[in-house]
């Protein structure tokens, strides 16, 4: 893993460029900026990861660029969950609700990652604060579109075993 700063990114890609990002969805390019500023931007070669069970889960990865495959840990084996592509978060949930990581995020690709700590997030939130109002909207949405697609994974795998019962 590789630290570049904000200044280093942009030499690379346009600010704009992450507009699009779910993340950043209908943030103005400064408070995007302050975040990029703030944050902890790392290069990622494919193979290395950005967290392990048992880590504290202080923070969540905005994947920048390339993307991420997440790995549950369980009954002491991994599972493979899904792939977090550019311009997604990953790691949001364990930040909010206090816990420790329970799986393996591992990037797929050489990626560039924007590590957001609870630090920046409250700093962010004095800051800011109609924009963490956006920010926080954005992750909402996120999760709860995540939350939709694993209910229909469920829906899915009960009604292939449904034996007639309604």
């Amino acid at each position: 893993m590789n630290r570049i700063n904000s200044q280093q990114l942009l030499a690379r890609y346009q600010l704009s460029s992450f507009n699009n990002a779910s993340v950043f969805g209908a943030l103005p390019n400064p408070a995007i900026y302050w975040l990029l500023d703030h944050g902890v931007i790392r290069e990622v070669k494919k193979g290395e990861t950005l967290f392990v069970p048992g880590e504290p889960g202080n923070s969540f990865h905005v994947i920048l660029a390339g993307s991420v495959d997440y790995y549950k840990y369980h009954d002491s084996r991994f599972a493979y969950i899904r792939k977090f592509n550019s311009g997604e978060q990953i790691g949001f949930v364990s930040m909010i609700a206090l816990h420790d990581r329970v799986g393996r995020a591992e990037a797929c690709e050489e990626s560039i990652t924007l590590e957001i700590d609870t630090d920046v997030y409250h700093d962010f939130h004095i800051s800011h604060p109609l924009e963490f109002g956006i920010l926080m909207m954005n992750l909402a949405r996120e999760m709860a579109r995540t939350l939709r697609s694993t209910n229909n994974i469920v829906v899915e795998q009960s009604l292939k075993s449904d034996t007639g019962h309604r």
